[in-house]
């Protein structure tokens, strides 16, 4: 039995030291940050062309008047660069999971309309609470900064699986229904510091 134990632990070194041993990026999305969510992101270089980056996020705030943007997710991506790791233009394909409880505002606690242009009075009038699934792709273009900073922008595309229950209010409990979407639009937007550990 130790044997066997020591064999797989011999193993797993012997595949993850190639993969540690490039490039490591860690990293904040600016855009979750002006959210007050909180979140970190690795990217790991896999080859010369390849990284995977693993991004994730938490809101437990609810502000006054009970509004709520409550959320967790987590959303990895197999990316393809252009050029070469961590440098200019990148392809990826992403999964993405989470829940979410939100109600009685708009993002950044915007009332009414958004921008002058956006109104969801669904979501200004009620709670939605439940889970999510699904993926797409994204490009995106990375910046190098200094010897070991670097700004990346990325948007994708793709679809997601929505399970909620629907409340009366913000305020209130009082449960309208459970329903479910399929909803296919954008599925991720980044704006990201990344600090590069050699």
């Amino acid at each position: 039995m130790k044997q066997g134990t020591l064999l797989l632990l011999l193993m797993a070194i012997s595949v993850l030291t190639p993969v540690f041993g490039q490039k490591v990026g860690i990293k904040t999305n600016l855009l979750y940050d002006a959210t007050s969510a909180i979140n970190l992101g690795t990217e790991i270089g896999l080859s010369s062309k390849w990284t995977m980056d693993i991004s994730g996020n938490y809101n437990p705030w609810t502000l006054s008047d009970n509004k709520k943007m409550r959320h967790w997710l987590v959303q990895p991506e197999a990316r393809w660069w252009t050029c070469e790791r961590f440098n200019s233009h990148f392809w990826g394909i992403h999964a993405h999971g989470g829940e979410y409880n939100w109600g009685g505002m708009l993002p950044w606690e915007f009332s009414g309309k958004m921008f002058g242009l956006i109104e969801n009075k669904n979501i200004m009038n009620y709670r939605y609470e439940g889970w999510f699934i699904g993926g797409g792709i994204s490009y995106g273009y990375h910046w190098i900064l200094g010897n070991r900073w670097g700004l990346e922008a990325s948007l994708g595309l793709g679809y997601a699986y929505l399970k909620y229950d629907k409340y009366n209010c913000a305020k209130c409990g009082e449960k309208l229904g459970n329903k479910e979407k399929h909803y296919f639009g954008p599925t991720k937007a980044s704006v990201s510091l990344i600090y590069m550990i050699k």
